[in-house]
């Protein structure tokens, strides 16, 4: 997807990371868009690109009420460099897939909600990007493979993330194989929550549901994620017993009283983020 045409329409910051790899906006309604810009090499999550992303959620979430994760060019992202991981001493490569767990576990616990944009390929650590995401969001071209058992490295680590998203059966099928699957098949596995006929409509689709979560409270929002991914972790009776105190913690936030009570006057809420 060229990246003029993924630009917002109203935009009030954009800045430029390490190198230039990613470029990263903040349009007036507090959504920060974060573009993989590396094209000419499939946009691979090297060490440098790693850290820089990391740099950038961490800045985007600290003002942003919705993140969207995006790219240049025809792949999403191709993963790990494997060009650097070739050349690389064994404790290079140890700290090369360490900061990717940073920045999937980052993405993963992140309370401010994590949009993937995908139109292309999203292979490996590319594909382990994409399933740590809070949504993922994609075009009907793009398709998804871990292919590195396909040269003799298994890719265990996107497998972390894969085996989260995604049934089993699907998750083996693809690490075992390396064979993509497609757009559709994304979808009904659980890897992606929508799947848009082309390009053009997957950018203003993006950028609707992004301004649509940003509309929401963020306090309601955070809280609400927060506690999805802690109850995820525990029994059925530890997740609903938790739930309950964080349902009744809501109702005491400014905006959960806001809400409550501008439904009941049919009017439409005020939050104080808002003001």
């Amino acid at each position: 997807m060229m990246l003029s045409r993924m630009l917002p329409r109203t935009t009030l910051l954009t800045t430029r990371g390490l190198s230039a790899l990613t470029t990263t906006m903040t349009t007036p309604d507090n959504v920060s868009y974060i573009t993989l810009n590396n094209p000419a090499r499939r946009n691979p999550l090297s060490l440098d690109m790693l850290n820089t992303l990391i740099s950038d959620i961490e800045s985007a979430s600290s003002h942003s009420k919705c993140i969207v994760i995006r790219s240049t060019g025809n792949v999403f992202s191709s993963g790990h460099d494997l060009k650097e991981l070739a050349a690389a001493s064994q404790e290079v490569q140890y700290s090369i897939f360490n900061r990717c767990n940073d920045l999937m576990l980052l993405v993963a616990k992140s309370s401010a909600p994590i949009l993937a944009s995908v139109d292309g390929f999203a292979t490996a650590a590319g594909c382990q990007l994409v399933a740590a995401c809070h949504m993922a969001l994609c075009s009907q071209r793009s398709k998804f493979a871990t292919p590195g058992v396909n040269i003799g490295l298994f890719c265990s680590t996107p497998g972390v993330q894969l085996g989260r998203a995604v049934n089993r059966k699907l998750a083996m099928d693809m690490l075992l194989t390396g064979e993509p699957i497609t757009s559709d098949a994304a979808l009904k596995g659980g890897l992606v929550s929508r799947v848009y006929e082309s390009s053009e409509k997957l950018e203003v689709e993006t950028e609707r549901i992004a301004n649509l979560i940003a509309s929401k409270s963020s306090p309601v929002v955070r809280l609400g994620i927060n506690n999805f991914n802690s109850q995820m972790r525990k029994s059925l009776v530890d997740a609903a017993e938790q739930s309950s105190e964080v349902m009744v913690r809501n109702l005491e936030l400014e905006d959960g009283k806001e809400g409550l009570t501008a439904f009941l006057e049919k009017r439409h809420p005020s939050w104080q983020q808002d003001k």
